[in-house]
């Protein structure tokens, strides 16, 4: 038997759950005549007559009764599932996935876009924490966050943060015995916490800026991490000095926790952010992170 066309077994479903061809044209948006055509070709097809035609009206016959058992189930969950669809398409709902590295992750996208997950339940939210540049498209995510806004072609850069600074601290212990440094070389005679970087697999040279002079310095120590986070933990328990954002080390400095150095050294560095495919059918989901997320002026 060729291949029956779908479109026409829903249209008699339609026609003899009404029992009338007036009010299924109308569901349907066809012509009662066009309609009539359509289950004339399905009955012709099927080799058999699916519905009694009366003045009065149709009535589906055994094997019309047998069919509309069998398949309007189907047609009734396939219709509920596309009215779901239509619904939630304006509804923020899904997986939303990000990769980013940790001092991102804590101190721009958790604090804004936990704030979403109480008012949107059907929002989830990922984070990856990632501190090399990675293919988002092929790796499956949403977005990514980087420093700057330098990013592929077919990429959109949207800024979530202001640009900020990063520092040298050291715990008070740490200085007991030690003087400190005056200027960067100095940190080639000091213990330093270094930042190996995944991505090249290398350490991390720490930048430092004044009066327009520039300078990288790589330094030597007794512990490497892989994290801003534990890069803090780290000197707070006097293990050596670290180089670290500043907004990260702040209250800790207040607290007298860890001690500034170098301070007239800081680099700034341009604010983070998101990237994103420049071609996609954007969810509400994403288009609510966005705008979370979106700095403001």
């Amino acid at each position: 038997m060729e291949r029956i066309n779908l479109n026409n077994v829903a249209a008699f479903v339609v026609v003899a759950r009404e029992r009338s061809f007036t009010r299924a044209a109308a569901q349907l948006g066809l012509s009662q005549s066009s309609l009539s055509h359509t289950i004339s070709a399905l009955e012709a097809k099927l080799g058999m007559r699916l519905l009694t035609r009366t003045t009065r009206g149709v009535s589906p016959t055994e094997a019309g009764e047998r069919l509309l058992a069998t398949v309007g189930p189907y047609c009734e969950g396939i219709e509920a599932e596309l009215a779901s669809l239509s619904e939630d398409r304006d509804k923020p709902a899904g997986t939303v996935r990000i990769s980013s590295h940790d001092h991102a992750v804590r101190t721009i996208l958790w604090p804004k876009l936990s704030r979403l997950l109480p008012v949107y339940p059907d929002l989830k939210i990922e984070f990856s924490i990632h501190y090399g540049l990675i293919d988002i498209v092929a790796e499956r995510f949403d977005a990514g966050v980087r420093v700057g806004d330098q990013v592929a072609k077919d990429m959109i850069a949207m800024r979530i943060s202001p640009d900020f600074h990063m520092t040298v601290v050291g715990a008070p212990s740490y200085f007991s015995t030690r003087k400190a440094p005056a200027v960067p070389q100095d940190l080639t005679e000091h213990n330093c916490i270094n930042l190996r970087l995944p991505t090249h697999g290398g350490l991390y040279g720490w930048e430092f800026e004044k009066d327009g002079q520039e300078m990288s310095v790589h330094v030597q120590g007794q512990v490497i991490l892989n994290t801003s986070a534990e890069l803090v933990t780290a000197a707070l328990e006097g293990y050596g000095l670290a180089y670290v954002p500043q907004d990260v080390a702040d209250r800790h400095i207040a607290a007298g926790d860890l001690v500034q150095v170098l301070d007239d050294w800081r680099p700034t560095y341009p604010g983070y952010h998101l990237y994103y495919p420049s071609r996609r059918n954007a969810s509400p989901a994403f288009l609510l992170v966005l705008d979370a997320l979106r700095l403001r002026a």
